[in-house]
């Protein structure tokens, strides 16, 4: 059986099944829909010598080149698609119009008897509605503070609590700051980025409240998208103080077991903003194993920069408060409490 989805539906198939991306494996790298596997009908070089061909000769030279292509890996393809099929019951495939590449693939594994779903306008139609999720309205409340305030624990206490959350930086790979990337690998791209964002909000309740954490525009290198952005920027911000004593601790706890060299390459990065003798002194610190010191030297540059941006939000109400509690449970069990007496978000 045969049968195309819209992107809503396509990526809202139970059992979270496996999705097969036919484009090439440049066009999957760049981008795809969370959840999909690279399953190209052509490598890199064959699609753009096929295009080439459909451009000077026409369809039909065209697709008999791609069968010529395609037939010596036929059987594996087959017997891989087949595997999948066994495991989950049903064939999700998409390229990128929802043209002849899926099409080929979808109607081969439909013959077969297999239960096939086509993405209705391919992965460009997923882009778009991906783009379309950061424009529509959202309760949002935002959690701030400086440096080690430990944010992104409470954020992840709020979860647990229930309640709507988006953690920007997990799905960005990067804890926002020039340590951010420490211990965490490469990014995904910036297309990927966004698509793993609408991922996360396509099933938001837009009638509930909504929490994320303060940010700036850059996670990393990631760029968070403008609509999304904006609306961020004015909703309702819970500022939080914490001692810089505890922001200090969190610090050293989140960066336990950092790579000594990678922090260096951090700190000499700051290197202007934060100036050679605290550079040199941040470096020494390091040599020795003087953790604590680094930390408390480079949140005084983070300090003076997240005080310039709270500045620029003028278009918000902002909450400053110091939550109760002893520990990140209680803190979130504290703020969600006061932002729903003081209606934040």
């Amino acid at each position: 059986m045969l049968e195309s989805k819209n992107p809503d539906a396509f990526t809202s198939l139970g059992g979270n099944p496996v999705l097969l991306d036919v484009r090439t494996p440049a066009e999957f790298d760049a981008g795809h829909i969370p959840g999909a596997i690279s399953f190209p009908l052509f490598t890199n070089d064959e699609r753009a010598e096929i295009g080439t061909l459909y451009k000077k000769k026409g369809k039909e030279p065209a697709i008999l080149l791609g069968l010529e292509k395609v037939g010596p890996r036929l059987r594996e393809m087959t017997e891989q698609g087949l595997q999948i099929y066994k495991n989950q019951g049903i064939l999700p495939v998409y390229c990128w119009r929802g043209g002849m590449r899926s099409g080929s693939v979808a109607n081969f594994f439909s013959f077969l008897g297999l239960n096939v779903i086509s993405l209705r306008g391919g992965y460009k139609a997923y882009r778009n509605f991906t783009l379309d999720l950061f424009s529509r309205p959202y309760k949002m409340t935002v959690i701030g503070g400086f440096t080690g305030s430990g944010k992104t624990h409470i954020l992840k206490a709020i979860s647990k609590k229930g309640e709507q959350i988006i953690d920007l930086e997990e799905i960005a790979n990067h804890k926002g700051s020039a340590f951010g990337g420490i211990g965490l690998g490469s990014q995904p791209s910036q297309e990927q980025f966004e698509n793993n964002l609408g991922l996360a909000l396509k099933d938001i309740n837009p009638d509930q409240r909504l929490w994320l954490e303060d940010e700036s525009r850059l996670i990393g290198k990631k760029v968070i998208p403008e609509k999304f952005w904006n609306q961020m920027r004015k909703a309702s911000l819970i500022s939080i103080e914490v001692p810089v004593s505890e922001r200090v601790k969190n610090l050293l706890s989140d960066y336990a077991e950092f790579n000594p060299e990678e922090a260096k390459k951090s700190v000499l990065n700051l290197e202007k903003r934060l100036g050679l003798e605290r550079t040199k002194m941040c470096i020494e610190a390091l040599d020795s194993g003087n953790y604590e010191l680094v930390a408390s030297e480079t949140l005084k540059y983070y300090d003076g920069l997240y005080a310039k941006g709270q500045l620029s939000r003028t278009d918000a109400p902002v909450y400053s408060v110091a939550p109760e509690g002893k520990d990140f449970n209680e803190k979130a069990e504290w703020i969600i409490r006061y932002a729903t007496q003081n209606q934040a978000g």
